[in-house]
């Protein structure tokens, strides 16, 4: 029996951490045959981005119609996409894939602070490409981004939520790593703006977490991939998140990887 389909549309990580290798590691770590559109090139490593390069919209567009048209999809997941005219060219592909669901990681900056998001594309974030989002998995750097809204507690977070679904996602997971003070659980929030599933994991203390909201965002594609319902695909990426980053591990001089292989270690 041939595996579920899922089909990353993000940049690539000469590092291994994140972006398209982080996907692809994921999904196959989940059971899942994972396919790429690549979007942009970075050279990166663990101190952080030293260049990126866009690729044009016709390539994107062409390695997903060549995908698509031929192998098929059962779930999208969209990471860095960089410009204002990748984030329409993506929006549109999405848009004419009905019925696929499709994970959309607002990808606005790197683990160290990089940009990977134009300021001129956030606004085609918000009407283009969040309106056809079956998930949105915004961090709370990605949330101010977006909405202004600076998130401090879990109420800020069902603020965050709320904005973030005005925009048009059918779900708005909203990750909570980011929250102010020393907590010994890490708090993500999943809502559809009428049910609401609070999602708690052990915080540990490592450094080493580049390509967690990459490998989170894929993971969640995969379940959806496997045809599990918004809210089991979520717990069970959480669950497999949480594993790769108390396996997190050094690599270079920087800030290493989640471990994506950890189950099988």
């Amino acid at each position: 029996m041939n595996p579920p389909l899922a089909l990353t549309v993000a940049g690539s990580d000469s590092g291994g951490g994140a972006g398209i290798q982080a996907d692809l590691k994921t999904m196959l770590a989940l059971g899942v045959h994972g396919m790429s559109v690549i979007t942009a090139v970075t050279a990166q490593n663990s101190r952080g981005v030293q260049g990126v390069w866009e690729l044009p919209e016709e390539a994107v567009r062409a390695q997903y119609r060549a995908v698509v048209d031929d192998i098929g999809v059962q779930a999208v997941k969209t990471g860095m996409l960089a410009t204002a005219a990748l984030v329409e060219t993506v929006a549109e592909l999405l848009a004419g894939t009905p019925g696929v669901p499709a994970v959309v990681d607002p990808v606005g900056v790197s683990k160290h602070g990089d940009p990977l998001l134009a300021e001129t594309a956030l606004e085609s974030v918000r009407t283009k490409l969040l309106p056809v989002a079956t998930v949105a998995t915004p961090n709370l750097d990605e949330v101010t981004q977006l909405t202004g809204l600076v998130v401090e507690d879990e109420a800020g977070m069902r603020r965050a939520a709320e904005a973030i679904l005005g925009y048009g996602p059918r779900w708005a997971l909203i990750k909570g790593g980011h929250l102010p003070g020393d907590h010994a659980e890490v708090v993500d929030l999943l809502t559809d703006g009428t049910e609401e599933h609070w999602l708690y994991a052990p915080k540990y203390d490592n450094r080493h977490t580049h390509g967690t909201g990459c490998t989170l965002a894929s993971a969640v594609a995969s379940g959806l991939a496997k045809g599990l319902d918004v809210p089991e695909a979520v717990r069970e990426a959480k669950s497999y998140v949480t594993g790769a980053i108390a396996a997190g591990f050094a690599l270079g001089s920087g800030i290493g990887p989640v471990d994506h292989g950890w189950q099988t270690r």
